[in-house]
C-alpha cells in the first residue's frame, strides 16, 4: 500500500510529460492565422475551422475585420486564410482585386442566398413593392456592416428599382435587434440578409423576389489562403483545402451561438467533438 501514492506520482509525471511533449508538438507545427467578417455565419465557420486545427496539433489566432480588411489580410499574408468569402457576387470585387496574391481553394458551403427578407405575413413580396409600403418603413432598409459586399449589391438594388428607401448602415447584430423588435411589435421591417442565417429558423421570414436579379442566384463560400501557405504549412492547407459543410450544419453551430452566454469558440469545440466522423474527413490521413 505506501507504494501506492508513488506509482500515482509516475503516473502523473508520465502524463505530465505527454502532456509537455504534446505541447511542443503543437508549436512545432506552428500557427494559423484566420481572419473572418463578425457576421454569424462566418463566426460559426471560423471558430470551426479553429476548433479543427488546434486537434491537429496547430496554434490558431483568429481576427475580426471588415469584408475588405479580411480580403487584404490574406493577400498581403498577414493572415494565412479565410473561409469566408462569399463568390461569385458578393465578393467579387474584393476577389479581383487580389486574385493574384491568393488561393482560391474552392467552396466549403454551397447553397447560399442574398437579398432583402421580411416577416413571412408582410403583405410585401417584391423588391417592386417597396415603395408602395417606404413610410411604414420609416423610409429605410435595415443593412449591416457598411463594408460587406451585401451592403454594395443592395445599394444597386436602390438604384436599379428607384427605391424611395435610404440603407441604414450597422452590424449583423443590429440588424437582427431591429428585426426582433419589430416583429415583436408587429412593424414592418426589411433587412438585408443571407442564408444561411439562424434568424430563419427563429422567426417565420420571407426573402422579396428580385425580378431583376440584382442579387444574383445562388452563391458558395470559399476558403481563401495566402499565397505560399501550401509550402510553408501543408498539413495545415490540406485541413484548409479538405474544410466542407452543409447550411444545415453550420445552422446547428448559429444556433448553438445564440443561446445566452454562450461561446461560438467553446461551442465549436463541442460540435466539432461530436462530428469527429466528418471532422476525420477533414483531417490529412496518416
Amino acid at each position: 500500500m505506501p507504494k501506492q501514492p508513488m506509482r500515482i506520482a509516475g503516473l502523473a509525471l508520465i502524463a505530465g510529460a505527454s502532456l509537455t511533449a504534446a505541447t511542443a508538438q503543437a508549436q512545432d507545427k506552428g500557427s494559423v492565422h484566420l481572419a473572418y467578417v463578425e457576421w454569424a455565419s462566418e463566426v460559426a465557420s471560423t471558430n470551426v475551422v479553429r476548433a479543427v486545427l488546434e486537434q491537429a496539433g496547430y496554434e490558431v489566432e483568429m481576427t475580426s475585420l471588415s469584408a475588405a480588411a479580411m480580403w487584404q489580410s490574406v493577400a498581403t499574408g498577414d493572415a494565412d486564410s479565410i473561409v469566408a468569402a462569399w463568390l461569385p457576387t458578393t465578393h467579387a470585387d474584393y476577389l479581383e482585386r487580389v486574385s493574384d496574391q491568393v488561393d482560391d481553394l474552392g467552396p466549403n458551403l454551397d447553397g447560399t442566398k442574398l437579398g432583402l427578407v421580411v416577416p413571412a405575413d408582410s403583405d410585401m413580396n417584391s423588391i417592386a413593392d417597396l415603395n408602395d409600403h417606404a413610410d411604414a418603413l420609416g423610409g429605410k432598409i435595415t443593412g449591416i456592416d457598411p463594408g460587406a459586399g451585401l451592403m454594395s449589391l443592395t445599394e444597386d438594388v436602390i438604384d436599379a428599382y428607384e427605391l424611395d428607401l435610404d440603407l441604414q448602415s450597422g452590424s449583423g447584430a443590429t440588424m437582427t435587434a431591429a428585426l426582433q423588435t419589430a416583429i415583436a411589435n408587429d412593424e414592418p421591417i426589411v433587412v438585408t440578409s443571407w442564408t444561411p442565417h439562424w434568424m430563419f429558423a427563429r422567426w417565420d421570414l420571407k426573402y422579396l423576389e428580385d425580378p431583376q436579379d440584382v442579387y444574383g442566384g445562388a452563391e458558395q463560400i470559399h476558403t481563401i489562403a495566402r499565397d505560399g501557405l501550401e509550402e510553408d504549412m501543408p498539413g495545415a492547407y490540406a485541413i484548409l483545402d479538405a474544410f466542407e459543410w452543409t447550411p444545415e450544419q453550420m445552422g446547428d453551430v448559429m444556433l448553438m451561438n445564440q443561446e445566452e452566454d454562450s461561446d461560438p469558440y467553446e461551442n465549436a469545440k463541442q460540435w466539432v467533438e461530436d462530428n469527429q466522423d466528418l471532422v476525420q474527413e477533414w483531417l490529412p490521413q496518416s
